[in-house]
């Protein structure tokens, strides 16, 4: 199982551009894809979360006039933290992260920035955006739950959206498709529904987990994985629509032209007389 996915090398999942590449398409919406590195089963890597938002970021930079940045790769997984491998950093720092990114780019000519997030558990990210307000930036968070909600239905996915929260049908199905070589063998039987889970952020996952996964990663394919990705994409052009109504929103009032027409006295065609 294969697909032609976004291009991106699995080693690196980085964007390969020159400064004179940046400096050509002056695109004006710059997009982040922001990851995590945390236990997804026996059969998906620690990087899943950032492979999923490059590869999303990735299809939307192939689709539109957007600037594609490196991904952030560590973020907030601290509910993961019972399992080998899991790395975090707090929302204090992935928030700094963030806005100090936003500015650099804002300091280039860059004022608008879209977040691709690829890991549910980095909910500072909404107050980066709200907080984004009248900072000289604008930001958007990209996918949203009715963005994500019309992916699932267009690739036909099987799995409720809230049993497939880990390493599940959809995550299973966009490496199939982005990067197959990732995905190792035995997803096909590591399926685990846990839907009550209450007292996640609490507890952490390990009481709703045994194996990391929640969710039915044996539902999984590389075609869903391909019209999941195209949905999104499909998604994401409304988006850039909202970043340039803002856009002219700002703008300067520009002065109306004088349409009265010449006045007694002033000279003005006097050619006629």
């Amino acid at each position: 199982m294969s697909g032609s996915g976004t291009g991106l090398p699995a080693s690196g999942l980085l964007p390969l551009d020159t400064t004179e590449d940046v400096g050509s398409r002056g695109a004006a919406v710059a997009v982040l894809p922001i990851g995590s590195f945390e236990q997804h089963g026996r059969f998906l890597p620690l990087v899943t979360d950032t492979v999923v938002a490059c590869a999303v970021a990735g299809e939307i930079a192939a689709a539109h006039p957007v600037r594609l940045l490196p991904p952030v790769t560590v973020s907030c997984s601290h509910e993961h933290a019972d399992w080998p491998g899991t790395v975090s950093i707090s929302a204090v720092t992935l928030y700094a992260v963030v806005k100090d990114i936003a500015e650099s780019l804002r300091r280039s000519g860059v004022t608008n920035l879209v977040l691709v997030n690829g890991h549910g558990g980095n909910y500072v990210l909404r107050n980066v955006v709200q907080e984004s307000a009248g900072s000289g930036t604008r930001m958007a968070l990209f996918p949203g739950s009715g963005d994500w909600e019309a992916a699932r239905e267009r690739a036909g996915v099987v799995t409720s959206s809230r049993s497939d929260m880990h390493a599940g049908e959809v995550e299973t199905s966009i490496l199939l498709y982005a990067h197959p070589e990732l995905v190792r063998p035995g997803y096909e039987t590591s399926d685990w529904l846990s839907d009550d889970r209450q007292h996640l952020l609490t507890l952490g996952m390990r009481p709703y987990t045994g194996s990391g996964v929640i969710g039915r990663p044996s539902m999984a394919s590389a075609e869903k994985g391909k019209q999941l990705l195209a949905g999104l994409v499909d998604s994401f052009g409304e988006y850039l629509s909202v970043l340039g109504a803002a856009e002219r929103v700002h703008e300067p009032p520009r002065p109306e032209p004088d349409r009265s027409g010449p006045r007694p006295g002033d000279g003005a065609g006097r050619g006629a007389l």
